[in-house]
């Protein structure tokens, strides 16, 4: 018996979009990653804020050490903020200068004092730390004869003495000559201008002949009169008055020098 033919399956046709699939799901992962990639890039704006108050504080606040965030860079993943301990400068140069200077001016004022017992001259020399420096006020009952610019041979030892604390350092020296408002004419000095700037002149030429000071450090001044430090009205006030001041002079003081006595 023949039996019927069965009818051949139809065959389906091959699908040509399949690689479709495939590719949405590739596309699909690639986004996924830009996406990563682009997250790891972006800098918190918090922390960068916190980045810029630290270094501004880095300009203006006190030496210590203070958290801050260094920002390292990354060629692929831009900037990360890591979290570091910074020291902060609080002093300036000019601050730092000023305050060695104090140091060392402390330091020669002692040295004196101890001469000053040593000899028992306590009441000839005056020390005064000021904003200009150190000033060695040799008063003229210690020092010079009245109405003359010579220093007395008994006072020598105690002006070496002087001499030798300053030579250590490098600042630069004023000398000041000072009188009392008593008015003076003789041959020698016509007036107290010339008396005063006598005596500061006498203690120049002494320190560089006998002590080898650099001329190029000294500078002289007679102030007559004018420059009083007590009354000239009583007999104790002109004492005081007439003087010669060694001033040892700071950094600021010798820039300011002429500013000072300009407005005055």
């Amino acid at each position: 018996m023949n039996r019927p033919k069965k009818k051949k399956a139809h065959e389906k046709e091959p699908n040509l979009e399949r690689w479709l699939v495939s590719y949405a799901d590739f596309i699909t992962l690639l986004f996924a990653v830009f996406v990563m990639l682009y997250a790891m890039s972006i800098v918190d704006q918090k922390k960068m804020e916190e980045v810029q108050a630290s270094i501004q504080s880095s300009f203006s606040g006190p030496q210590t050490l203070t958290p801050a965030l260094k920002v390292i860079g990354n060629k692929d993943f831009g900037l990360i903020p890591e979290a570091v301990e910074q020291p902060v400068p609080s002093q300036s140069q000019d601050e730092a200068t000023a305050a060695a200077e104090a140091q060392e001016f402390s330091q020669v004022k002692n040295d004196i004092q101890n001469t000053l017992q040593e000899y028992g001259a306590k009441n000839e020399v005056q020390l005064t730390i000021n904003e200009r420096g150190l000033v060695i006020s040799l008063k003229e009952a210690g020092f010079f004869p009245s109405g003359t610019a010579k220093v007395q041979p008994e006072a020598l030892p105690l002006l070496d003495k002087i001499a030798t604390s300053i030579s250590r350092y490098a600042n630069t020296l004023r000398i000041e000559g000072h009188t009392d408002n008593v008015a003076i004419s003789s041959p020698a000095f016509p007036s107290n201008w010339e008396l005063s700037t006598a005596r500061a002149n006498s203690i120049v030429h002494y320190l560089i002949e006998k002590h080898g000071f650099k001329g190029s450090k000294l500078s002289v001044t007679g102030y007559g009169e004018y420059r009083p430090i007590a009354d000239n009205a009583t007999e104790e006030g002109r004492k005081v008055n007439r003087r010669v001041d060694i001033v040892m002079l700071s950094s600021k003081g010798a820039q300011g020098e002429a500013l000072k006595f300009g407005a005055e």
